[in-house]
């Protein structure tokens, strides 16, 4: 997977503008899978995911600290398109390449057996793991039916940890009163400290 170069090589529609950069993180130890759209620039640069003010924000949601989020024993990082996709005209990151998921999500889901929890973070891997038919703030809304229909892994819905959805939480209270408690539950029962 790191070595891959298929929206260089034969991407649908515009190749990548740049050098591809694979970035995830798979671990067959892993017990949390954060299954996200699509690697940043800051990630694209420095190698590593999450290593922006997103990453900030999501370990703040999950109740951990930077060691524990980069512990292999304990997170996967699977984005939906594993480099990044480039910026559109206003300067944000285009959506996750189309190439990605139909080629690795599920070679790469089979080398993770013990993932109990998936993190499904924003509308791009939203769709691709609970479907298509529902707004982002809908399917987050209803996560508790969510996390607890799955018959395998489970799985809970979040929106992107991005400052871009800053006045999504603003709007949407229950997302930090309701979710939040719940989803730093989750996690401390299922890492290793």
């Amino acid at each position: 997977m790191k070595v891959c170069r298929v929206c260089r090589d034969a991407p649908l529609g515009k190749p990548l503008p740049h050098e591809p950069r694979p970035i995830f993180v798979a671990s067959a130890e892993a017990k949390i899978l954060i299954a996200s759209q699509a690697p940043g620039i800051r990630a694209h640069l420095s190698g590593v995911p999450f290593m922006d003010p997103s990453g900030v924000r999501l370990r703040q949601w999950l109740g951990v600290d930077e060691a524990t989020f980069y512990d292999p024993r304990n997170f996967a990082i699977l984005p939906m398109g594993f480099c990044f996709p480039g910026h559109d005209a206003q300067k944000g990151d285009l959506p996750p390449r189309r190439e990605c998921a139909p080629i690795w999500r599920k070679p790469a889901l089979d080398l993770m057996p013990a993932i109990q929890l998936i993190l499904v973070i924003g509308i791009h891997a939203h769709q691709y793991h609970l479907g298509r038919g529902t707004s982002m703030t809908e399917m987050v809304r209803n996560w508790r039916a969510i996390l607890h229909a799955s018959s395998g892994p489970r799985v809970l819905p979040l929106p992107h940890p991005s400052w871009r959805n800053s006045s999504w939480l603003k709007k949407n209270p229950w997302f930090e009163i309701e979710l939040l408690p719940e989803l730093q539950a989750e996690v401390e029962n299922l890492i290793a400290y």
